[in-house]
């Protein structure tokens, strides 16, 4: 796993992730690790908003509440939820997500502990919100509250089931647990690691792949079928 993280990390560079914005713009390359609970709070509410759609939805969305004066937790638990639902429309599935981030923030003003739990503990506990499944849930821990936990999402199924490192249909737990074994439990790895599979994704691994100048082009099955 390291071999390509570290092909991945040469050919992309440092990515970032996870993305904050700084009033109404994001800046052209990611922020980094959250600096108060501003930050963690905006990093839940972009783990649910991109559900089921692209980041580029979410920043849309995420910008609109900016401009509201409503990115905030204690806010979005007091505010009227078609009001939260109008603003998030960029991001698909607005009703349900509006309902969902009024649920975090109640969540998140009421478990101010939440830094004394380690990872799995965190995990677990955030499974239980209505609304948060495990793609959701490690993005919470890992960006949010910096505990290693590592993120599987539809990129990772994709290039490792290409690489022959997984089945695509394998259980989540199964492929998190491979790279967890496989790799130090580190924060700034997991974080690094994750947002450089989302980068090779975009660019060369996607459903129909453009495998022209893949740095994994030579460990990948579909590209040797070419």
């Amino acid at each position: 796993m390291d071999n390509i993280f570290n092909s991945l990390l040469k050919k992309y560079g440092k990515q970032g992730w996870w993305p904050l914005s700084k009033g109404f713009l994001y800046t052209k390359h990611h922020n980094g690790n959250p600096a108060c609970d501003k930050d963690r709070f905006e990093i839940m509410v972009g783990a649910v908003l991109t559900q089921n759609t692209s980041w580029l939805n979410v920043e849309k969305a995420i910008l609109n509440l900016n401009k509201a004066k409503l990115l905030d937790a204690g806010k979005i638990k007091k505010a009227d939820v078609k009001k939260i639902a109008s603003l998030i429309k960029p991001a698909g599935y607005y009703n349900q997500k509006a309902e969902r981030l009024k649920i975090i923030a109640e969540y998140f003003l009421k478990n101010k502990n939440v830094f004394l739990k380690n990872a799995k503990e965190l995990r677990e506990e955030l499974l239980k919100v209505k609304g948060i499944g495990n793609e959701t849930a490690d993005s919470i821990v890992l960006y949010a509250f910096e505990k290693p936990s590592f993120v599987v999402d539809a990129y990772t199924r994709r290039i490792f089931s290409r690489l022959r490192i997984c089945n695509e249909k394998d259980k989540y737990e199964e492929i998190q647990s491979a790279f967890e074994k496989a790799l130090p439990s580190d924060v700034s790895l997991f974080k690094e690691y994750h947002a450089l599979i989302v980068e090779h994704a975009k660019r060369h691994c996607k459903k129909k792949p453009s495998c022209e100048g893949c740095v994994l082009r030579k460990k990948c099955a579909y590209c040797s079928s070419l």
